[in-house]
C-alpha cells in the first residue's frame, strides 16, 4: 500500500533530466585554469607566425626588438615553463602553499600578457585585445579560485584532539 505524499513532497523530488553536479576540487579548477592558459600560449604563439613578415624577422635573428640568441630562448623557455609548471604543482602542493604561488604567480603573468600587445599595429588591435583578454579572464578565474579557496573550521573536538597530540577517533573508535 502507498503511502500519500504532501503536495511539497512531490514538488522537492529531483527531476528526471536534472544533471549531477559534483563539487571539484579548487587544486582540479586551477590545473585546468593553468592547461587552458597554456594551450592559449601555444595556439596565439603559433598563430603570431601568420603575420605578414614575422617569419622574414624570425629568420633576420630578431623576435621584436630583441636579438634572438640563447639568452632570449632561455628566457623565453622560463616564462613558459612557469605556467606548466603550474598545472602539476596546483595540483600536488599543499593547500596553503598552493594558494599562495596560485596567487604570486598568476599576478606576474597579467603585465607578461599586456606586454605581448608592444608593437602591434592598429590592424591587429582586435586579435590582441581578444586573445590577451581571454588569457587575462583566465588568469582572473586562477587569482578568484585562490583567493576564495574553502577554509576548513575546526571544531571544538577536533581542536581538542590536536592540543592532546592523539589521533582523531570516531565515536565508534572509542
Amino acid at each position: 500500500m502507498r503511502t500519500p505524499q504532501s503536495h511539497t513532497a512531490r514538488e522537492n523530488l529531483p527531476s528526471r533530466s536534472a544533471l549531477e553536479d559534483l563539487r571539484m576540487p579548487v587544486q582540479a579548477k586551477l590545473a585546468a585554469a593553468w592547461t587552458s592558459f597554456m594551450f592559449l600560449v601555444i595556439y596565439i604563439d603559433y598563430f603570431h607566425l601568420y603575420q605578414p613578415g614575422e617569419i622574414d624577422e624570425i629568420r633576420g635573428g630578431d623576435i621584436f626588438v630583441f636579438e634572438i640568441s640563447g639568452t632570449l630562448l632561455t628566457i623565453f623557455f622560463a616564462l613558459i615553463a612557469i605556467p606548466t609548471l603550474m598545472v602539476l604543482l596546483s595540483m600536488t602542493l599543499p593547500a596553503r602553499v598552493n594558494r599562495a604561488t596560485n596567487l604570486v604567480v598568476a599576478l606576474l603573468f597579467i603585465p607578461i600578457c599586456v606586454f605581448n600587445a608592444a608593437g602591434a599595429s592598429w590592424d591587429w588591435a582586435f586579435y590582441y585585445g581578444l586573445t590577451i583578454g581571454v588569457e587575462v579572464l583566465i588568469l582572473a578565474f586562477i587569482l578568484r579560485s585562490a583567493w576564495t579557496w574553502p577554509r576548513r573550521t575546526a571544531s571544538p573536538a577536533t581542536l581538542a584532539a590536536s592540543l592532546d597530540g592523539e589521533p582523531l577517533r570516531t565515536p565508534q573508535q572509542a
